[in-house]
């Protein structure tokens, strides 16, 4: 186990291109950013390498520190336990991020969050003793690598906090309901004094005006949360949606927003990008900075992206019309990778080696083979070579297709199924 971490430590760290010396950073142009202060788009960790390891724990914040770009924030999100510590967990409840439902199965409890009721086993119903002594952290999304669960202790703030990481970035998600439950979180960042955290962030318009005049002092950054737009915000009791349309209103308490990546660039249910919202230069316009949320390199997302992660960050970043300011990331070296190395590079980006790039039917990943988007996509992409299995209409027409018989990647069973023949060099078997 050690030496698998001490490889891969290795492998990823020599991946990362390193801060350039002060000579060679001054031969090089600086680049022009579209973001709102025309600064480099901050790459953000949530929950440190929370891709590869349990979010939040310390080899997670250690390896994104280490991995990413020199400028990296920190992102926890705050839970509360019943004593009042804050803890660095994903969620209110312990069971999909913890062992904690191994411990005590029959300890299950409902509680209504935001006007729905959830059953779970509750940060706020263990004191944090409880929690360090006896429960450890595992990955909550079952895709990924479990080979580092149940070894590491849930983290507390002040933890994290203590690794002095170069930006700290606190998310308080569920202020309105630990309130109801005597606890709070504006108490609990003042117990801190705010020392050392950058940037809080909360989907509550209460709670982040209640903490403006401490923040203000500490010269910590308010970000308003946007959820799902059919959500409702509990503070004014409106639709994210609706209050999407006065984000001048939002500037008078937050200096950022942050959204999921879709409210910038949509997908539609084939799964390929519409036209970019103007959600970006509405924010920019009323003096707010914009991240977006959402990314990691092993979620499913547009074919557009050719399934390669840096395209998306590069989407977001450098496309020309505008740049968020910040991208939240469960893989912060790709995302650092991409905005340091890849951005403002379109059309200069060097060949490995002299390998002729052959497509098939195209960029047949990303569209329909054989089809004007898939070999455009293809051109696009760089190909040496476009193919095409040319096949014969009934009157003599050439079209390409990989295939003689149409029935597998066409409509034409569908059309003309009356028309259906066997044809044994072609297709031993009748569909």
């Amino acid at each position: 186990m050690l030496r698998f971490f001490f490889l891969f430590s290795l492998f990823i760290h020599s991946c990362v291109v390193a801060p350039k010396t002060p000579a060679a950073a001054a031969a090089v142009p600086a680049k022009k950013w579209l973001t709102l202060t025309g600064q480099e788009p901050a790459v953000v960790a949530r929950g440190g390498f929370s891709g590869l390891f349990p979010e939040s724990s310390a080899p997670a914040n250690d390896m994104a520190v280490s991995t990413s770009s020199p400028g990296l924030t920190m992102l926890c999100n705050l839970q509360m336990s019943k004593d009042g510590v804050g803890l660095c967990l994903s969620d209110i409840r312990l069971d999909n991020a913890t062992t904690i439902s191994t411990l005590f199965p029959k300890a299950q409890k409902t509680y209504k969050v935001n006007g729905q009721d959830l059953k779970g086993w509750f940060v706020l119903d263990y004191d944090a003793d409880t929690i360090f002594s006896n429960v450890s952290l595992v990955q909550n999304i079952f895709s990924r690598p479990s080979i580092f669960d149940g070894q590491m202790p849930v983290s507390a703030v002040e933890d994290v906090l203590g690794t002095k990481p170069p930006k700290f970035w606190l998310s308080v998600q569920y202020d309105a309901f630990y309130m109801e439950h005597k606890l709070s979180a504006a108490e609990y960042l003042r117990s801190l004094r705010f020392r050392g955290i950058n940037v809080i962030s909360s989907p509550e318009i209460g709670f982040l005006k209640s903490i403006g005049m401490d923040a203000g002092r500490a010269k910590t950054k308010l970000i308003f949360e946007f959820k799902d737009p059919e959500a409702i915000e509990p503070t004014t009791n409106k639709k994210y949606s609706e209050l999407q349309q006065n984000l001048a209103a939002i500037k008078a308490f937050a200096s950022g927003v942050l959204v999921p990546k879709d409210y910038i660039w949509p997908v539609d249910t084939a799964k390929y990008l519409k036209p970019a919202t103007t959600f970006v230069a509405d924010a920019h316009k009323a003096g707010l900075e914009v991240y977006a949320s959402g990314f990691a390199n092993d979620m499913r997302t547009s074919f557009n992206y050719s399934f390669d992660p840096s395209a998306e960050y590069l989407q977001f970043v450098d496309n020309g019309q505008f740049s968020v300011d910040g991208i939240i990331t469960d893989f912060p070296p790709t995302a650092s990778q991409a905005i340091t190395c890849f951005s403002h590079q379109k059309g200069n980006l060097p060949k490995v080696g002299n390998a002729l790039v052959i497509t098939h039917n195209g960029a047949s990943g990303d569209y329909p083979g054989c089809t004007d988007l898939a070999y455009e996509k293809a051109v696009n992409d760089g190909a040496d070579v476009i193919d095409c299995s040319v096949q014969m209409s009934k009157d003599g027409i050439a079209f390409c297709h990989d295939s003689a018989d149409l029935t597998a990647s066409t409509t034409a069973m569908t059309t003309f199924m009356s028309r259906a023949t066997s044809v044994p060099e072609v297709q031993p078997t009748n569909a």
